[in-house]
Formats: C-alpha cells, structure tokens, sequence
C-alpha cells in the first residue's frame, strides 16, 4: 500500500508563484516582474501578465463610456432584442390565450387612467406599448422593424440603460399623449382600447432627431420620415395619432436631457435628474387631464 506525499518546496534558486508557492514558475509577469504559473497568466498584448495584475488594471482604469456617457457593451443592441422579443411573445400569447385575455388586461383605455370609475389601472399606459392588433399583421412587423432600425442606432449612443428609458418613458408618454387628446370616457359607451408601440417609435424618432442636431449631423431625412409617418396617422382610420405625437415630445424631451447635460463627473446625475422629471411631467400631465376631465 502506498499514501500521498506532499510535494516538496521547491530549492529556493527555483522561481515560483507567489499564489502558489509549491509550483516552480519560469513565466514573469510583464508588469510587476514577479513569476507566475500557467494558472495564474493571463495573455497581454506583449507575454503575460499575472492575475493580480490583471485584476489591479481593471480596478484601475475607468470603465469605457459612450458619447453620451452610457456604458459601452457588446456591439449588439440587445435591449432592442430583448424589446422585440417581448413583443414577439406577447403577440403569440393574444392569440393562444382563449378569450381576449391578453388584451382585456394589457391594453389602454382612457377610463382605466380616471380612478372615479373604479378601474385605476395606469400600469396599462405602459403594458399597451407591448401589445399590437392581432387584425393587421404589419402593425407588430412594421413597428419591430423601425425599433430594430432605430434600436441599433440610438443604444450604442446612449448606452443600454439610457436608451431604456427613453423607450419605456415614450411609451407611457404616447399612453399620456392619447389620455390628452382624446375625449373622456362616457358611462355606457363601447370601451376602445389603444395597443401597439408606435408611440416608443415615435419617442425614438424625436431621440434620434435631437441627437443628430446635437452632433451636428444631417436631419432632413428624419424629418420627412416623421411627416410621413404623422400624415398616416391621420388619414388611416384606427391609428391614435395622439400617441405618435405623446411619444415623439417625450423622446425628444427624454433625449435632449441625456445630450445636453454638462460634461464632468456629475454627468450621469444630472441625466438621470433630467429623465426623472421628464417622468414628472407625464405624470402631472395624466393628473391635470383626471382632475380637468
């Protein structure tokens, strides 16, 4: 029968790694110079460096930002995935879930903004935007379309976190838009409800025109998409143009907080300050049209 022997401290002429006293270690580190196993190097741009090194470096050097002082990710826009995504399983849900379910529960109504009639539900003002009609199957395809365009573009800019909130502030600020330029609810009649994310479309065509002023790049053909898109809203029955115009504020609004506030270490404090009372606005806004009527 044979028992484990320890391993043996190596001679003291031999190099080894500090982490691991018992290894021998030929591989210095490129920064520090001290030796360091095949377990503790990491690859650098010149030979190796060791963990501790490595990990030193990145307590160290500030985090990447983006032009308008968001993190920088991956090169993909996975919010704008994820929003899609959302939408996409939701859409198949409206039609598996027998009786309207989905909807009856998700969708927006003015009267669910109005609490005199028992039904306070303003979450709805934010759940509508990831429903679409199950009637026109370009609805949810054109709007997915125009996010992933536009997704692509602003998130890298902003940043993941930064471009959320633009979307989900634009949607509840198309709910707003609508809830303010539509007539109250009227006991009685046949309720309509309003789905579909047109309105956090539209926040992302006012995003995007700020920002292209902003760095002084061309706006012109923003501008004719946004006509365009305006014009559908009128002349095509069925569409709340109040929400294209709600979201369109709000993202524009959203946008020019996030680019417009001063460089410097409380950048993303006063963004944030800016965001907050954009929230502030929808919200006193959704207040003075209940209290008015």
């Amino acid at each position: 029968m044979s028992y484990g022997i320890p391993a043996a401290e190596p001679p003291a002429q031999i190099p080894v790694c500090p982490r691991h006293p018992d290894r021998p270690s030929y591989v210095s580190c490129q920064r520090c110079g001290r030796p360091a196993c095949p377990e503790c190097q990491r690859a650098a741009a010149v030979g190796f460096q060791c963990v501790d090194c490595v990990n030193e470096s990145k307590r160290t050097t500030p985090a990447a930002r983006t032009v308008y002082g968001g993190a920088v990710a991956s090169d993909k826009p996975l919010v704008t995935y994820a929003i899609i995504a959302l939408c996409a399983v939701l859409y198949v849900l409206q039609w598996l879930i027998p009786g309207d379910e989905v909807y009856q529960n998700l969708a927006f109504a003015t009267v669910y903004a109005t609490p005199e009639y028992g039904v306070f539900e303003p979450w709805r003002m934010l759940t509508s935007a990831f429903l679409h009609s199950q009637g026109f199957i370009l609805h949810i395809v054109l709007n997915m379309y125009m996010l992933w365009m536009f997704g692509q573009a602003l998130e890298p800019l902003l940043g993941r976190i930064r471009f959320l909130a633009v979307y989900l502030l634009s949607a509840i600020g198309g709910s707003v838009g609508y809830l303010l330029l539509t007539p109250g609810y009227v006991p009685g009649q046949p309720l309509t409800g309003v789905v579909g994310a047109s309105g956090a479309i539209f926040g992302l065509f006012g995003a995007m025109l700020v920002v292209q002023r902003h760095r002084g790049g061309d706006t012109r053909q923003l501008w004719v998409l946004i006509a365009i898109n305006g014009v559908i809203g009128f002349l095509v029955p069925q569409i709340a143009w109040q929400a294209h115009l709600g979201g369109l504020i709000t993202g524009g609004l959203c946008a020019a907080a996030i680019a417009y506030a001063p460089r410097g270490s409380r950048r993303s404090l006063m963004q944030a300050g800016g965001l907050a009372l954009v929230a502030v606005l929808l919200v006193a806004a959704t207040w003075y049209r209940v209290i008015a009527g």
